[in-house]
């Protein structure tokens, strides 16, 4: 079900953004403001600063300390966005849509497909939309890729390789490399989240989960060094990398076929961008030439093998916009809670398999 909302035409859907860390500020917030049919109404934060922070980039908008201050006046509201700790998604997803609002949550959704399930039941129960933020399957190389699979350029797909690596050889510490599993931290969760969601979208589920974790560095305290390796009902193999140790960064994407390889270096340029204050625009979420992947076959990319492949876009500002036309005009879930549900199978499935050696069928 879509929650479809039918209001006046050209007025916003009101927003209420839980959250206002990393998540609310640098990509939910901004992706919201830069949407035409949403409007920032509230922004839940119980942190003074964080207010002023929200205040000061989005003047109209109100700030709440808690949740339920929210829930309170939900007929005042149309969209809930979830972007705080892991391990408040369920219970507060939960709670707003039993207030009778649409939701979007941040990934993971849940910390068990289980409970992805059940959040899915709800929102099927009620009528409403329940969306998960999956923004990386609007990456410049992930868009780029699949249009080189819907062309047919690589041929038959043997082998796909997804790197997300990172060089922090210090522990940051927060919830997010806490090792209480009640926070749902670490690289598996975090960053895994996004590199088995994308296989899984371009190769279809997975057969069997194959996975080795480690916590490498001094005073870490859950994984921060994890491999994945999905055999696919497709027959294709993924080996998915995540990880905070890696001295030397691998391509972001080597993807193998029966006709020629793709091989990309480099992030897409989105997350920094927001970061850095920018906001969508012309030219957002492009790269420089110099940055292009290069398909062929025969010889390696960095020493001229194969020709530059221009990388699409990237395109963040899509997801929010579907999410609107969900709300408004009945169009498709752009990420569903049963395709998050898919991916924590072969995120628990991997967790077993680290732990006990062991390759997992699904």
């Amino acid at each position: 079900m879509t929650g479809r909302i039918t209001g006046t035409t050209g007025t916003p859907l009101r927003v209420g953004l839980i959250g206002y860390g990393l998540a609310g500020s640098v990509f939910h917030a901004p992706l919201i403001g830069a949407t035409e049919g949403l409007a920032l109404d509230t922004v839940v934060t119980s942190n003074p600063e964080r207010q002023e922070q929200a205040r000061a980039e989005f003047p109209d908008v109100r700030a709440a300390a808690t949740a339920e201050e929210l829930f309170d006046r939900a007929d005042e509201l149309d969209l809930i966005v979830i972007a705080s700790p892991n391990r408040t998604h369920v219970p507060l997803a939960t709670a707003a849509l039993k207030a009778g609002l649409p939701v979007v949550v941040d990934k993971p959704i849940a910390g068990t497909a289980a409970e992805a399930r059940e959040l899915a039941a709800l929102a099927e129960e009620r009528g409403l939309l329940l969306s998960v933020f999956q923004n990386r399957r609007w990456d410049n190389d992930f868009l780029t890729l699949r249009g080189l699979l819907a062309e047919g350029a690589l041929g038959d797909v043997w082998r796909f390789e997804s790197r997300f690596e990172r060089w922090r050889p210090q522990p940051k510490g927060g919830w997010r490399e806490s090792g209480d599993p009640a926070e749902i931290g670490g690289l598996l969760y975090d960053l895994g989240s996004h590199v088995v969601d994308q296989a899984l979208v371009l190769f279809g589920p997975a057969a069997s989960v194959y996975a080795e974790s480690d916590i490498r560095r001094p005073g870490a305290e859950t994984d921060d060094d994890t491999f994945i390796a999905i055999t696919h009902t497709s027959g294709v193999r993924s080996h998915l990398y995540v990880s905070a140790t890696t001295a030397q960064l691998g391509p972001r994407f080597r993807v193998l076929g029966s006709q020629a390889g793709y091989v990309k270096y480099g992030l897409d340029p989105q997350e920094a961008a927001l970061k850095d204050g920018q906001r969508p625009g012309p030219g957002w979420g492009e790269e420089p030439e110099s940055l292009w992947g290069r398909i062929g076959s025969g010889e390696s990319p960095l020493t001229g093998g194969g020709r530059p492949e221009p990388t699409l876009p990237g395109d963040y500002p899509a997801y929010y916009a579907a999410v609107a036309a969900a709300l408004r005009d009945g169009a498709a879930n752009p990420v569903t809670a049963l395709e998050a549900a898919a991916a924590l199978d072969v995120l628990e499935a991997a967790r077993r398999s680290a732990r006990d050696g062991v390759t997992v069928t699904l």
